[in-house]
């Protein structure tokens, strides 16, 4: 299904706006043949315009639109890297107060959307012989903080789904690698958890220097699924220097 691919190909989620759109544009200048997929098809459409890469609008949480997804991909000529990047976090209530529609679209999209494209395209991944899985996670994922509850659970489940991953499917060559970002300042993700109020979301990145962008974040995905395929990342965290640890940043000003 994938032998007869010439050059580098990828299916990457999430992929009209932030990490998942400067994704597509980092491999697109690498030459890479990218399928980008998220629900929104305009912004899609605009993005394919600008870089050459294939728009195919699809809900990563929908088994129809997985199955479909698959079904087009396969007829396009298949795939080598699946970029999971699909995801986000609502809400920022301590457990005490937790909302259970938050939680439930968490799992929803970060832990069974990652899972059900995973196992869709591993079929095709093991078939090429050198497949490779980048799933983005989050520090979130490896340390909890308050007010976090509902979004470190999923990270941490799809932080652990990763790790199941790599060890179920290495006699497979298939390469698994974790990306997980701290504070990236990013279009729409603080503007998305606080359920709109842009006042509350400028202050997440108040006063720290130089937070991380999804261009950033895009160009460590990009080297980490360019490098040779024996050279396997496991797991990569990348932070501002502003930010040591989940519970300490620096603000200034």
């Amino acid at each position: 299904m994938t032998e007869g691919i010439q050059n580098k190909a990828a299916v990457v989620t999430g992929a009209s706006t932030g990490i998942g759109e400067a994704t597509v544009r980092a491999l697109r200048t690498e030459g890479w043949t990218v399928y980008a997929v998220a629900r929104r098809a305009d912004r899609l459409e605009a993005l394919a315009a600008e870089t050459g890469a294939v728009a195919l609008p699809a809900d990563v949480t929908d088994d129809a639109d997985v199955a479909r997804l698959v079904d087009e991909v396969t007829r396009a000529g298949g795939i080598d890297t699946l970029i999971n990047v699909a995801g986000g976090a609502r809400g920022a209530d301590k457990v005490a107060e937790a909302r259970t529609e938050d939680w439930e679209w968490m799992f929803e999209v970060n832990v069974l959307g990652t899972m059900k494209l995973i196992r869709a395209f591993l079929p095709m991944l093991r078939a090429c012989g050198e497949g490779t899985v980048l799933n983005l996670t989050s520090t979130a994922g490896l340390s909890a903080y308050e007010g976090g509850g509902g979004y470190n659970a999923a990270k941490f489940a799809q932080h652990a789904l990763t790790g199941a991953l790599r060890l179920e499917e290495a006699e497979h060559n298939l390469r698994v690698i974790e990306v997980a970002p701290g504070l990236v300042q990013t279009e729409e993700f603080a503007l998305n958890r606080l359920g709109g109020n842009s006042d509350a979301a400028a202050k997440v990145y108040a006063g720290v220097e130089k937070p991380l962008t999804a261009a950033d974040v895009a160009d460590v995905v990009r080297y980490a699924v360019t490098a040779p395929h024996h050279v396997n990342l496991d797991q990569i965290v990348i932070r501002p220097v502003a930010q040591a640890a989940n519970y300490k940043l620096i603000r200034k000003g």
